[in-house]
């Protein structure tokens, strides 16, 4: 398959089957992280991977909405990314998990991205200090997003290239 009909067969995937993801496909998706660009070649991005089911399940509570995914899926990449080494550190978690999400569609594996920044658990405290101490991640490493990975449990249609919004594209100026 080449790039492009990847970027359109790519969907997020929230139902996975049990079946474990292959450790060389599990490295080929970190790869894909560590493989990605950074601002100034900072890298500061770490990546914590669970797939302690009890732990998942855990962090399926990170906030009310949304993070369902992570209780039913056999493998999940936190992203973080030590804030003190970079300043674009948002840019650079987003770009690295798009990187890993990238890869697993390759491999013919189902992801779907999480939000963590800027969420709040149930009890108000935000996802990114409830992952954080789930996983002992320090406090100068915010967490970006958690992905899920799975073998896919459910089909979605590809894109409709027909509905892309051409309208927000300008050219030389907006």
């Amino acid at each position: 398959m080449d790039f492009h009909q990847l970027l359109i067969d790519r969907r997020s995937i929230r139902r996975y089957t049990d079946e474990k993801i292959d450790p060389e496909q599990v490295k080929l998706i970190l790869e894909a992280g560590l493989l990605s660009p950074t601002s100034k070649s900072a890298r500061a991005w770490q990546f914590v991977v669970v797939e302690d089911p009890d732990m998942l399940v855990r962090l399926s509570e990170c906030k009310p909405m949304g993070a369902a995914p992570l209780a039913r899926c056999p493998l999940a990449v936190v992203v973080a990314v030590d804030s003190t080494a970079t300043e674009p550190w948002i840019e650079d978690a987003s770009v690295a998990a798009s990187y890993m999400q990238l890869q697993a569609a390759a491999l013919g594996l189902g992801s779907c991205w999480i939000q963590v920044r800027d969420r709040y658990a149930a009890d108000g405290t935000p996802s990114d200090e409830y992952v954080r101490e789930a996983l002992g991640i320090p406090e100068t490493c915010p967490v970006v997003c958690v992905l899920t990975f799975g073998h896919k449990d459910e089909e979605r249609k590809p894109q409709d290239t027909s509905k892309l919004k051409w309208e927000n594209v300008h050219l030389g100026k907006f």
